[in-house]
């Protein structure tokens, strides 16, 4: 449980870190863009109040998403506390764990989770932007999704 929480708390720590240095220091909130290596990487400030691609920003869901974010989290916790796993499973958990956190944290101060990493490609403008928390979301949820969790799979009952 050790790398669960260490993981978490570097994810944790990088995201606000991030969130921080780009939108106050370098006052994206002011400037709105910041062309990094553009087309590539552009910095482009976006307040997400929904989930993934800001599903759901037209309703009030802020309480809702922090409950679901929090349970989710506890819900992993308490998991691995009963199954074990892997130190890649506990560092995915981790990474999970972390991220939601970071995104709680900006739905408490802000009412909304901030996001400026934009990524595009000549000939192909990508509306979204994102953050290092929801990176580390979703690489968390594909480690514990794919990584085999160190348990012996479980024999097929035999015919007779």
């Amino acid at each position: 449980m050790r790398l669960i929480f260490w993981a978490g708390f570097w994810t944790f720590l990088l995201d606000q870190a991030t969130k921080y240095i780009v939108v106050h220091q370098l006052d994206l909130i002011t400037r709105q863009q910041i062309d990094v290596v553009p087309p590539f990487l552009t910095f482009q400030m976006a307040w997400n109040r929904g989930v993934n691609f800001g599903l759901g920003a037209g309703f009030d869901m802020r309480w809702v998403l922090i409950g679901i974010a929090l349970a989710i989290s506890v819900a992993v916790l308490v998991w691995l506390q009963r199954t074990g796993g892997t130190p890649k499973i506990h560092i995915a958990a981790g990474l999970l764990i972390g991220g939601a956190l970071g995104n709680v944290v900006d739905r408490v101060l802000y009412g909304a989770v901030a996001d400026f990493i934009n990524m595009s490609w000549y000939g192909f403008d990508n509306p979204y932007a994102f953050n290092v928390a929801d990176v580390a979301i979703f690489a968390g949820a594909l480690g514990l999704a794919f990584l085999p969790d160190g348990r012996p799979p479980a024999s097929k009952p035999k015919r007779a």
